[in-house]
């Protein structure tokens, strides 16, 4: 028998009512769906700030690959310009133009509609758009010919450095700030309808699985550079 296609939010509705690890047919989860609505159920099976927090980590991955680039620049050492194209490409679709949009689109206007975080609010939007620009920046510098040429490779890092010293900030004050106090302004039901909307923002854009066809593109960019094995990041 050929298993079944489980995405992850699939995975964690399946599991939350699954008993001793084991998973129960999709029957049965969607009764159990049916009968949770409008309980903490409901809450626990769609979570937009948890998916937002799982698209930032595909982020940070690739923030590790600029500092990575970065490092090797300065220390005039081999790089790829394909390991930092693509990855501005996987910042570019998956962050900018899906994770971002999302936060504008959906979340953004309910803050302000709120009155809540309003300031900061300013800051993420101004930043998406700083981000954008950088990002197209070092899609444009990185060529085999500007790592030849010792000012623009300069360029290139100091490009690559902005990115990471905004975006470090950026996603967690998000994650500790911003996502946390979704639940705060939204009723259960909304909170629900997002994850669902987001879902199929995510499929519409990126088919099944997109999230963990992401991944796998980042690892194979850390693994060009010999930066996948995690192990290798422990202090001895």
């Amino acid at each position: 028998m050929s298993k079944p296609n489980v995405d992850r939010r699939t995975f964690l509705r399946m599991s939350g009512v699954a008993g001793g690890g084991l998973l129960v047919p999709a029957q049965t989860v969607a009764q159990e769906r049916g009968r949770g609505r409008g309980s903490e159920h409901e809450e626990e099976e769609l979570a937009p700030p948890e998916d937002l927090m799982r698209e930032h980590g595909v982020l940070k991955r690739v923030l590790l690959v600029y500092e990575e680039a970065i490092r090797r620049i300065d220390a005039k050492q081999d790089l790829s310009p394909d390991a930092v194209r693509n990855s501005a490409g996987i910042i570019r679709t998956f962050i900018e133009d899906y994770h971002e949009k999302l936060e504008e689109d959906y979340l953004f206007p309910r803050f302000e509609k709120a009155r809540r975080l309003t300031e900061l609010i300013q800051v993420l939007r101004a930043q998406h758009q700083a981000g954008r620009r950088v990002t197209e920046q070092i899609t444009r510098l990185a060529t085999a010919q500007t790592l030849k040429d010792q000012r623009a490779a300069a360029t290139l890092r100091d490009a690559m450095h902005q990115f990471v010293r905004m975006y470090g900030p950026h996603e967690a004050r998000e994650d500790t700030v911003l996502f946390p106090a979704l639940r705060a302004i939204v009723s259960k039901q909304e909170f629900g309808a997002l994850g669902e909307e987001f879902e199929k923002k995510e499929h519409a854009l990126f088919g099944d699985d997109g999230f963990e066809k992401t991944v796998d593109r980042v690892a194979s960019i850390e693994k060009s550079l010999g930066i996948y094995d995690l192990a290798q990041f422990t202090p001895k």
